[in-house]
C-alpha cells in the first residue's frame, strides 16, 4: 500500500537513506536550503500582492505611473509581474542549489550523483 506524506515528512527531508552520513546531511541541507528559498520567495510575494497591493495602497496611490497610481498598478498588475519575476528568481537559484549539491554529493560519495566515475 502506498505511503501518504503527512504534516511532519513534508518539513522534513525525503526519506532516502544511504547508510553514508555525510551524504544524508547533505541531502537534508539542501532540502532546507529548499523550503528556506520557498519561503522567503512566498513571503516576498505576499508582501506585494497584499501589501503594496491594498494594505499600502492609500500611501502608494500619492504616486502615479503612466497617469495612474501606484496603489492601483500594484494591486492590478504589480503582483503578477512580482510573481513572474520570482518564479525565474525561483528557477535561477535552484538551478544553482542543484550544481551545489551535487558537488557536495559528488564529493561525499563518488558515484552516488547520478554521475559514473571513470575508474
Amino acid at each position: 500500500m502506498a505511503e501518504f506524506p503527512t504534516a511532519q515528512s513534508a518539513r522534513s527531508a525525503p526519506p532516502l537513506r544511504t547508510g553514508d552520513p555525510r551524504v544524508e546531511r547533505a541531502i537534508q541541507a539542501y532540502w532546507r536550503r529548499n523550503v528556506r528559498l520557498m519561503l522567503l520567495l512566498l513571503a516576498i510575494w505576499a508582501a506585494a500582492g497584499l501589501g503594496a497591493g491594498v494594505l499600502f495602497a492609500d500611501t502608494l496611490s500619492s504616486v502615479r505611473i503612466g497617469g495612474f497610481p501606484l496603489g492601483f498598478w500594484f494591486a492590478q498588475q504589480g503582483s503578477i509581474v512580482v510573481f513572474v519575476l520570482l518564479i525565474l528568481v525561483y528557477a535561477l537559484a535552484m538551478n544553482r542549489m542543484d550544481r551545489r549539491h551535487h558537488e557536495e554529493l559528488a564529493a561525499g560519495a563518488p558515484g552516488l550523483d547520478g554521475e559514473e566515475r571513470p575508474e
